[in-house]
């Protein structure tokens, strides 16, 4: 490959002037003109190179391509060529062979940096410097972070793409987002990545609502914890931890009471701000009954009979449950309504919910299934643990931690609203500070972006540094695109990629890459799977 590098000023003044001469050649010319669209082209292309040359600041190559083809025989060399000719035919490549011209061809492709003046006219082609940059035989990026962990093979150069998502000096923050179809392989994906920081010592926090990661959280060691009707687990809404406000923060019933109105507005659908107002007097009123107030003190138990910060904090047998709030609102009529539509969660068919927490959270990996909880409750149990995990993760800043959050479209779409959306938002705008890492999931792009214009799902996104497109849907990379800036050329690599690839976002770097396991790591998710399978269940 050879490449010349054109006189800047000189070329943006003869596209100037072929531009004035086709503009009036286009103007005077008629419509049933044989070359009229050859020159419209020309005339377009012209206009485009300046527009790069003048306002992006790139140059203007010529570029000449040569390809040597040895052979034992001329019935193989024949062959040889004609496939060649086919595969550059295939990728949209016109190619030429050089008769009568083989040894000037020959020469040039010896290392002598000579390119014969009889050929370089006939051969060489207009190139910018972005399209340049493509033809270097190594242009694939590769990121290798010593102390990160595999996240697969580049696809192009086979090289090891190591991260460190946690590396604070190389990655503004350590969260990630999975997108894919179903079947596309981020299970699998998500899984690895579960192994693997399990071996580094990672406390990892996981929100099911599939029923996917039971078996390798059994395999691993870890604590399954599943809210259900059929289960004896029990997680209260309106526990107040001692992780629940920030660092040297006060405010503990204010705090949990902004976090239980995303909840609220959940369970009882849309409610205007004077409901919302009487709702929040029974709920203040609840948390009284039980002694505890708006005086931080009030949430430890007493010490020679007076509350004190040194005293140790309450725990769930001391705070009120769903109940007791509904036996508050079902008093007042101006409340009654609320409590008829709190009723299923208290004596119905999700009183599960009502109930003191009874899990202790003593494993570094934790898998909530909610999976029992059905597609139209679900929403209640991604945000109960989401909020459960989230006082767990601001315990120690020093720990590595991560939460992984499936189906998170449920929480930021449309069926969700902007309380419990802003929710979300804040762990992966604020989960940096406290050694944490945010993962989303998602299957359902047009839902991710669904609510208040998509700007949720954007935010999200950006506040991601990196991101895993596995195979999507042309209907969903076009959704995709309108949020977050993907090239005409990844649209078409993510629409085609393979069952166990995808295309990863490091910033600015962006790398097609297939998932690789050990043998021990694919035995045990596979028996996993098949374990799930044998018990009728699905998977994806």
């Amino acid at each position: 490959m050879f490449y010349e590098k054109q006189d800047t000023y000189k070329t943006i003044k003869d596209l100037t002037y072929f531009i004035g001469n086709s503009a009036v050649e286009l103007k005077d010319s008629k419509e049933n003109r044989e070359d009229i669209e050859i020159a419209s082209f020309s005339y377009n292309d012209a206009k485009y190179i300046r527009k790069q040359m003048q306002i992006n600041n790139e140059d203007l190559y010529f570029l000449s391509m040569y390809i040597s083809v040895f052979a034992s025989s001329e019935k193989e060399l024949e062959f040889l060529l004609n496939k060649i000719e086919g595969i550059l035919q295939s990728n949209g490549i016109v190619s030429k062979r050089a008769n009568f011209r083989q040894e000037e061809v020959f020469n040039s492709c010896l290392p002598l940096a000579f390119n014969s003046k009889n050929i370089k006219n006939s051969s060489r082609r207009n190139v910018l410097t972005e399209g340049l940059v493509s033809t270097y035989p190594f242009i694939s990026n590769s990121i290798f972070d010593e102390t990160g962990i595999l996240f697969g093979i580049n696809r192009f150069n086979n090289s090891m793409i190591m991260i460190d998502r946690f590396n604070k000096e190389k990655y503004k923050n350590a969260n990630m987002c999975i997108l894919g179809t179903s079947g596309a392989g981020k299970s699998f994906f998500t899984k690895l990545m579960i192994l693997r920081h399990r071996i580094c010592g990672m406390e990892q926090y996981v929100i099911d609502p599939e029923r996917e990661y039971g078996e390798v959280c059994k395999n691993l060691d870890g604590l399954l914890i599943k809210i259900g009707p059929q289960s004896n687990t029990y997680v209260n809404v309106l526990d107040i931890r001692k992780n629940g406000i920030e660092e040297d923060g006060h405010g503990y019933l204010q705090t949990k009471i902004s976090k239980l109105k995303g909840f609220f507005k959940l369970a009882l659908g849309d409610i205007d701000e004077e409901e919302w107002s009487n709702f929040e007097e029974k709920l203040i009123q609840t948390y009284n009954d039980k002694g505890i107030t708006f005086d931080d003190n009030s949430l430890f138990k007493s010490v020679d009979d007076k509350f004190s910060i040194n005293g140790e904090f309450k725990g769930s047998a001391d705070m009120p449950i769903l109940g007791d709030l509904y036996e508050n609102l079902i008093k007042d009529e101006k409340t009654k309504r609320l409590g008829t539509k709190l009723r299923p969660f208290v004596n119905g068919s999700l009183s599960y919910l009502n109930n003191h927490t009874n899990v202790i959270l003593d494993n570094k990996l934790i898998i909530a299934d909610i999976y029992e909880l059905g597609e139209d409750n679900i929403q209640y149990g991604i945000y109960l643990f989401t909020e459960f995990f989230w006082d767990q993760i601001k315990k120690d800043r020093n720990q590595k931690k991560t939460i992984y959050m499936d189906e998170i479209w449920r929480l930021i779409g449309v069926t969700s609203n902007r309380d419990v959306a802003s929710f979300i938002y804040k762990i992966f705008k604020t989960i940096r500070k406290y050694g944490g890492s945010g993962v989303a999931i998602t299957q359902d792009i047009s839902d991710l972006f669904s609510l208040d214009n998509g700007n949720f799902g954007k935010s999200i996104l950006n506040n991601s540094s990196i991101k895993c497109f596995f195979a999507l849907e042309e209907e969903s990379i076009m959704t995709l695109s309108s949020f977050i800036n993907i090239s005409d050329k990844e649209k078409v690599e993510i629409k085609s990629l393979k069952k166990g690839e995808n295309l990863v976002f490091v910033g600015d770097n962006h790398i097609l890459t297939k998932i690789e396991a050990s043998k021990d790591e694919k035995e045990l998710i596979e028996r996993s799977k098949n374990d799930k399978e044998n018990n009728n269940s699905s998977w994806s």
